[in-house]
């Protein structure tokens, strides 16, 4: 017999980087007022979250990382590096802001002039990057659905490094930060009551509240464990309110009559590409419903997770997609065909639905006939603050819309902080407010508009104006550096390593897929449209000096298991929009990281 130990598994071997430091202008959020550095962190592992408070998508990793986050609290560090898309963004308030409106119970990073960022080579919203306890990279993932992926490679960093003797456990450096007393707390959406009240989404605390008709006083609160911040609330013909429940990806219905609170349409689950898109609506998965709105007999659903606008039957119960390809841009014409970017407000009429496309910085609708429109906004990546003809005018991500009496609309241009006003007779955009903070929505009430301050934690209620404010015009791109590519033949990669113990699915044909498309268009002379492979041989045109490329990725995984007939699978996928100069002295190949490291 022999007593001798078995030898230890050696540990898998990985390509590995030093790791840049941690730096960023706007300091540390979550630590009690300390600097953080590498060093600090040595002993751990580390996750880099790099995400910004817009983007629909940022918040879906939060959501996937809060499990692994607190399984492996003595021995993980997650680090969120916040790196702005919007203007708004880097301010460093709006960033303590989106830290507790989200719920976010860790250490925070915010970089309002993208050096980390730079420093790491990231190219998308959300990135997260696993740094080893000795301060090494060891992996990138872009997107989403990586959850899975992530934690096995944290469970062997743990094990390989306990065996080194360079693990370290303890408590990490997060301090929450002190609780604040306020009646609401980030609302989020209102309606008016047929009572004459409000009710209001109280988004970080998980509940809808009544509100009394002065829009102060607390009526009563709705929800106990019901919601998980709640968004876009919707009446009904029959009274009820519905409500984009958007967290737990359902529709639910209140009664303020009996008070009772009914699922209506989801399954709890997040909706993947693959999934059905229509079906008995408690069968079918969403995807983070911002808004909904009562229009042609039906609740339509502006679908922020997926970029896409569905609807729900109350007569059949169930749900389907209206409009939308699931493709992140401004793209307009029939419904089937179009583009949204984070639909997050809407409001009806007789002819039209009204769509705050927060992403494209846009103001869109859908008529009758099914034909999607843009009447403000141009795409991803211009924002700003100028009135005047609507084909120059430009908003800064807006979360709301409201239909008023004249055939106008007010718009809730949320980063911003003001009111605008697109007139359709006119053409004309001009503001009818400002010295909001972060405005989300808006009810009509009589000749008084009351508006959700959601960053002020209250409704406010306004006069309509009888003229215009004037606003000095402002434009802005966003702040990432073009990347300067040569002319002609440019190879694109995606980088995709399947997880450890898991492998391609390839049970039901290809398990890849890659979308490429440019803005402008004429940028590509050969190279777009849709394959499998996750590369590409893309020709561009040498007299279209910059635009911008559009890359959409997904890649299906399961479980390497022959002894397994049903193995686990995973859906990781990502949308880029990447910034292009054209120069003779660019790179010839542009690597993007889906999953793993570029060798």
């Amino acid at each position: 017999m022999n007593d001798a130990a078995p030898a230890p598994t050696p540990a898998p071997r990985r390509a590995r980087v030093r790791a840049p430091e941690l730096i960023g202008k706007g300091g540390w959020i979550n630590t009690g007022g300390k600097e953080l550095t590498l060093a600090d962190l040595r002993g751990r592992v580390v996750i880099l979250d790099f995400w910004t408070f817009c983007c629909i998508n940022c918040l879906h990793v939060l959501d996937e990382l809060r499990e692994l986050e607190e399984k492996h609290r003595d021995t993980l560090v997650i680090i969120g590096v916040h790196s702005p898309k919007f203007v708004h963004e880097a301010e460093h308030q709006a960033v303590v802001d989106a830290v507790e409106r989200y719920e976010v119970h860790h250490p925070v990073l915010d970089d309002p002039e993208l050096a980390t960022w730079k420093q790491y080579a990231v190219r998308a919203w959300p990135t997260l990057v696993v740094i080893d306890p000795e301060g090494y990279v060891v992996a990138q993932h872009a997107g989403e659905g990586h959850a899975n992926a992530i934690r096995t490679l944290v469970e062997e960093l743990e094990a390989e490094h306990e065996a080194k003797g360079t693990l370290r456990r303890g408590d990490g450096p997060y301090v929450p930060p002190e609780p604040v007393a306020t009646d609401l707390r980030f609302p989020g959406k209102a309606v008016l009551l047929p009572s004459g009240n409000f009710l209001v989404s109280d988004t970080t605390r998980h509940q809808l509240v009544e509100l009394a008709p002065d829009g102060e006083t607390v009526v009563r609160r709705i929800g106990d464990g019901e919601f998980r911040e709640p968004q876009g609330l919707a009446v009904l013909p029959d009274g009820r309110v519905v409500v984009a429940d958007t967290v737990n990806h359902a529709l639910r219905a209140f009664d303020p009559v009996s008070g009772t609170i009914e699922l209506l349409a989801g399954t709890g689950k997040q909706w993947w590409q693959g999934s059905p898109t229509s079906g008995p609506a408690l069968e079918v998965d969403l995807s983070s419903p911002w808004d909904v709105a009562w229009w042609q007999g039906k609740v339509w659903i502006a679908m922020a997770g997926v970029h896409q606008l569905w609807t729900y039957d109350p007569a059949t119960r169930t749900v389907g997609v209206a409009a939308g390809t699931t493709n992140e841009g401004l793209v307009d014409g029939p419904a089937a065909e179009a583009w949204f970017a984070q639909p997050s407000g809407l409001a009806a009429t007789e002819d039209r639905l009204w769509i705050a496309d927060s992403e494209t910085s846009a103001l869109r609708w859908i008529d009758v006939d099914g034909v999607v429109h843009t009447a403000v906004g141009t795409g991803l990546f211009d924002f700003g603050h100028r009135d005047g003809a609507a084909g120059q005018a430009l908003l800064q991500h807006p979360l709301g819309v409201t239909a008023l009496p004249d055939g106008s609309v007010a718009v809730s241009d949320t980063y911003n902080h003001a009111l605008r006003r697109f007139d359709p007779a006119s053409g004309e955009v001009t503001t009818l407010a400002t010295d909001l903070r972060e405005p989300s929505d808006a009810v009509l009430v009589g000749d008084e508009i009351v508006v959700v301050e959601s960053a002020r934690h209250r409704l406010t209620r306004l006069r309509l104006p009888e003229e215009a404010v004037q606003v000095e015009a402002v434009a802005h791109r966003t702040q990432r550096e073009a990347t300067e590519v040569a002319p002609g033949r440019l190879r694109l990669d995606v980088v995709f390593q399947a997880p450890t113990g898991q492998k391609l699915d390839e049970r039901y044909g290809p398990s890849t897929r890659l979308l490429v498309s440019s803005t402008p268009p004429e940028l590509l002379l050969a190279g777009g449209g849709t394959g499998t492979d996750l590369f590409r041989e893309l020709d561009l045109d040498p007299e279209v000096t910059e635009g911008v490329l559009h890359v959409s990725a997904m890649a299906a995984s399961c479980d390497d298991d022959p002894a397994n007939e049903y193995p686990a699978c995973h859906v990781h996928q990502q949308d880029w929009g990447v910034p292009v100069k054209v120069t003779a002295e660019g790179v010839r190949r542009l690597p993007l990281i889906l999953a793993g490291m570029d060798a």
